[in-house]
């Protein structure tokens, strides 16, 4: 049996990488990431490390055009800010709507891309980072459990049931994430979160402030600050 991880090079992705290498071998993981016009290719790079540490194939997309009409803050020719606060924060903001650093069915992009390619490789599932802190007070509306039945269900019917989409942390928090990626020694040093491009990540971007909370929740230091 083969899989496909959905990888971008941040914590979750990595982790659900690292799971699907300790349950199928990396010699039956393939790697997908997918440029969608990002203002910085630190997650692509990060990735390639992952991806190298892991010894998995790895494959690219690019789906930025397909992006170009959003003003999603994280796109290159957008001049939204990046808000610097966390998503709770944001989220008292938006009254239900998702926030601004939601890319437009971002996801359901994703996967729907990644199962074209998993059928032609010869994979019989995918794997996702979604969790149950991105779905809250719908910020990332294609993070929900409900939102990932229904893709799993399009794309079970839609390839013949040859594939299904597999989100194990979709009811967890992002603690719990980096819980189960600690155990499996997941190499976090290698992992990029930030929404900015800079040296070192900003650390008041709600991505930032969310994956420095797991960690503390775990009671160990981010590997990649120790860097």
């Amino acid at each position: 049996m083969k899989a496909m991880v959905l990888l971008s090079g941040g914590v979750d992705s990595t982790t659900c990488l690292g799971m699907a290498v300790d349950k199928y071998g990396a010699e039956n993981c393939i790697a997908l990431s997918v440029f969608y016009g990002q203002k910085h290719d630190k997650e692509i790079e990060a990735s390639k490390n992952v991806a190298a540490h892991y010894g998995v194939e790895h494959l690219y997309l690019d789906l930025a055009k397909i992006f170009q009409y959003s003003d999603c803050s994280l796109l290159t020719h957008s001049d939204a800010e990046i808000p610097k606060e966390s998503y709770a924060e944001q989220i008292q903001e938006t009254n239900g709507s998702p926030v601004s650093t939601y890319v437009p069915f971002r996801n359901g992009l994703f996967l729907s891309s990644a199962a074209s390619i998993a059928l032609s490789k010869g994979c019989s599932v995918i794997y996702y980072g979604a969790h149950s802190d991105d779905a809250a007070g719908s910020a990332y509306p294609d993070c929900s459990d409900a939102f990932n039945q229904a893709m799993n269900q399009a794309i079970y019917l839609g390839s013949g049931k040859q594939l299904e989409v597999v989100a194990p942390f979709i009811n967890l928090t992002k603690a719990d994430v980096v819980k189960i990626g600690l155990d499996l020694k997941v190499p976090y040093e290698l992992t990029w979160s930030c929404y900015e491009g800079k040296d070192t990540p900003c650390g008041v971007c709600g991505t930032c402030i969310d994956r420095a909370e797991a960690f503390r929740l775990n009671g160990v230091e981010d590997p990649a600050l120790k860097k």
